[in-house]
């Protein structure tokens, strides 16, 4: 009961994360997971079941709210579920030996690009045009198979992408990649149970993993208006090259001053994406300050302002002019928000 109860937590844990930042739900659960002493094939097994219930949920909300593009998901969604049942049949056939060192290493990557993502301020992208289907297509392909080898992964892959590509509005993307990974998650679990056998389905975990992520749901709807993103996505992100470095060092067999070498590397990279997430974080909201000190009606002719006292130059304050997705007046949602993490 008391294994049951801490693997509910780690689903609510889970779920507030990927609520606050539209992503890393599978990267949270499977890292812990792990930690835990789970093996890998059963621990993202375990986790694509349970966000089967997740993710159908995440899809409802969007599409009732209008954050859905159709043929978006249509076109990631298919390709997606074909990575994702083809890295599900792999990962079943590895070892638990040989795997362990393989997710490990995904998920320090995908740990990695988080602290990296959250340093920096998001800034807007505009492009015109629709995006592709052979864009589209491989970009699903990828994330799905990286999905399911790595427990988790297909929105760290394929929102940065979409949102990169300025054709979809934030809330637009969040809603599509959302939307599709239900499909996604039903492909993994088709091949984990082709590949493990029902037996490979950690049935009370899965149960444990659902109920705390549909009871943080509301949770991290509130926790995304309170919680900066871009502090909460770093935090994260270190949390996971740090776990995950602790398989890798003993895949190694690494012994002596090496492992608090490494350790104390990673924990300098945390604390310096930790400081850039906060400079970033002020630096926005300075720059917000002097956009809403303006004048509305302002001479659309007149000379550009110069940087203000806080050093919020043009740039920072044209980004700081964009509508936050978590206004309801620009059409946005307070859940699930990657674009969160611009306003924070």
């Amino acid at each position: 009961m008391r294994k049951l109860l801490i693997l509910a937590l780690v689903g609510l844990a889970a779920q507030l994360v990927d609520g606050a930042l539209g992503m890393a739900y599978g990267l949270t659960s499977s890292t812990l997971l792990l930690f835990a002493g789970v093996a890998p094939a059963a621990a993202s097994a375990s986790v694509h079941l349970a966000e089967i219930g997740t993710t159908l949920a995440a899809g409802i909300a969007h599409w009732r709210f209008g954050n859905v593009d159709w043929r978006v998901v249509a076109r990631i969604a298919l390709p997606g579920a074909a990575g994702a049942f083809a890295g599900a049949t792999v990962l079943s056939s590895v070892s638990t030996e040989a795997a362990a060192p393989w997710m490990a290493a995904v998920l320090c990557t995908l740990g990695g690009y988080l602290l990296i993502r959250f340093a920096r301020p998001l800034r807007p992208h505009r492009a015109a045009g629709r995006l592709r289907g052979r864009f589209l297509a491989p970009l699903g392909l990828v994330a799905g198979f990286v999905d399911a080898t790595g427990g988790g992964g297909w929105g760290p892959v394929a929102t940065p992408a979409l949102l990169v590509s300025g054709r979809l509005a934030p809330r637009t993307v969040i809603g599509s990649v959302d939307t599709a990974e239900f499909v996604v998650a039903g492909a993994a679990s088709a091949g984990f149970l082709i590949g493990l056998g029902a037996e490979g389905f950690l049935l009370p975990t899965v149960a444990a993993l659902l109920i705390g992520g549909l009871i943080a749901a509301p949770i991290a709807a509130w926790l995304v208006r309170i919680v900066p993103a871009q502090l909460l996505g770093a935090t994260i992100g270190g949390v996971i090259v740090l776990t995950n470095a602790r398989t890798l060092l003993r895949a190694g067999e690494l012994g002596g001053p090496v492992p608090a070498l490494v350790y104390a590397v990673l924990g300098a990279g945390w604390l310096t994406a930790l400081a850039l997430a906060v400079r970033a974080l002020r630096r926005t909201r300075r720059a917000r300050a002097v956009v809403a000190a303006a004048p509305a009606s302002a001479d659309p002719d007149a000379a550009p302002a110069p940087a203000d006292s806080t050093g919020a130059g043009p740039a920072a304050v044209s980004a700081a002019r964009e509508p936050a997705v978590d206004d309801p007046a620009a059409g946005g949602v307070g859940s699930r928000s990657l674009a969160a993490a611009v306003e924070g």
